[in-house]
């Protein structure tokens, strides 16, 4: 997915509590926000597991959603020649404060 889909979505999230951002992620009806909703439950267990932090404690400090590597294909077009696919991947990044 796009990263200009997921920001979309990512940004809804920034400086919210940790599980009110889970519940709010439950409630838009995009497959962005599955996607980021994983990230934040995986970063969530995270806190949790390796730093022995409770998830009531924590807010979400920075959630950020990158462009990553792009794969390229051709489609065949009219006359023999060809047309570009850009199939556009990202990279998702949230940091979980206890502050």
């Amino acid at each position: 997915m796009s990263a200009q889909k997921m920001r979309e979505v990512v940004r809804q999230i920034q400086g919210l509590p940790a599980l009110h951002a889970q519940a709010v992620l439950a409630a838009v009806p995009r497959k962005s926000a599955r996607l980021v909703a994983k990230t934040l439950k995986s970063a969530i267990a995270n806190a949790e597991n390796n730093k022995n932090l409770r998830p009531e404690t924590l807010r979400v400090k920075e959630a950020v959603a990158g462009a990553g590597p792009t794969i390229k294909r051709f489609i065949p077009k009219a006359r023999g020649s060809a047309g570009p696919i850009l199939k556009r991947s990202c990279q998702i990044h949230i940091v979980l404060s206890d502050e």
